[in-house]
């Protein structure tokens, strides 16, 4: 009787060193998973998915229909995600162009859209699945040049004195005194704080750590609203658990000025910093950005400072 060891298929190589296949259904999660491995916050995961399975869908439209864009995105529904990932910056222009016109999106909003199809983009380079980001050609949304409306140092103080809550009011405190976001300043417990060093330890954006410093007053009410207490949440919502996000935003919404958010007094801490200091790259570890581009839109020159270097300097305005 035959060895039925010895009778064997014969190898396919072809088969076993075929390239990868190359369609969004495949490179969309993997690209997703890698976010997760990278710490990325879960928002942004969910929101760069919802962006890459959109334009999938797109995709494969076209290749059905012979490069025709969809009159709506309503006529995406029921596509797959089974397109491969080549692609040229006019049909992202066109998805751009769509998605604008059909949600009506700010310029600020769209280029969430542009961040998560680069990003995508340059994954797949990394991964030696493409060659090149079509993203590179594609027309980013201009933002309008704006002043973002933020609160100066006395103003600032006087929201903070006209709260009755100590609680609340401290809270506030601190995040314009450190200059944290509303996740980070949800997040510090009595053990981050060194009050002797007169520096506390923030967990931010992908779980990166970093230190910020705190005045010594404000410090001093931080230790008198822990009163004793040497570990856990400084600011506690229910339960003895950590004060969430939601609590701060509905703070704000009950005593803030109109229009001001924990966003906007982080950036009044940015701002008063940046011009006492003229020191942005310190401003920006502060900040806890990544990119000091990122820090730029946060500065801008106060309009009593730019009075006053024109009417020092400029000529006509010394009669020159």
């Amino acid at each position: 009787m035959r060895n039925h060891y010895l009778h064997r298929e014969p190898r396919d190589t072809h088969t076993s060193m075929a390239p990868p296949k190359r369609t969004f259904s495949i490179w969309i999660p993997r690209y997703l998973s890698s976010l997760q491995t990278k710490n990325y916050a879960e928002n942004t995961i969910q929101a760069y998915g919802r962006t890459l399975r959109l334009f999938a869908r797109y995709a494969t439209y076209l290749k059905e229909n012979e490069g025709v864009p969809p009159a709506s995105c309503k006529e995406l529904d029921d596509m797959s995600m089974g397109a491969e990932i080549e692609t040229n910056s006019y049909e992202i222009g066109d998805f751009l162009t769509l998605i604008r016109n059909e949600r009506q999106l700010s310029p600020a909003s769209l280029r969430q859209y542009d961040s998560a199809l680069s990003s995508f983009y340059q994954y797949l380079i990394s991964q030696d699945i493409t060659e090149s980001n079509p993203m590179t050609k594609v027309d980013r949304p201009k933002l309008k040049d704006r002043e973002l409306k933020y609160l100066r140092h006395p103003e600032v103080m006087v929201f903070i004195s006209s709260l009755t809550n100590p609680r609340d009011a401290l809270l506030i405190r601190t995040i314009y005194a450190t200059g944290m976001r509303i996740s980070e300043i949800c997040g510090i417990c009595a053990e981050n704080i060194d009050f002797e060093e007169e520096t506390i330890r923030v967990r931010g954006k992908g779980g990166k750590i970093r230190i910020v410093f705190c005045d010594a007053d404000t410090l001093r009410q931080i230790r008198e609203h822990l009163n004793g207490k040497k570990t856990g949440p400084v600011f506690e919502g229910r339960n003895g658990r950590s004060i969430s996000p939601r609590t701060v935003q509905h703070i704000f919404s009950l005593y803030a000025p109109k229009g001001i958010t924990p966003h906007k007094i982080r950036h009044s801490y940015a701002s008063e910093l940046y011009k006492r200091s003229h020191n942005l790259r310190v401003v920006q570890e502060n900040l806890g950005h990544n990119s000091i581009q990122t820090t730029e839109i946060y500065i801008h020159t106060d309009l009593d400072e730019r009075r006053n270097a024109y009417r020092s300097y400029f000529p006509l305005a010394n009669g020159e």
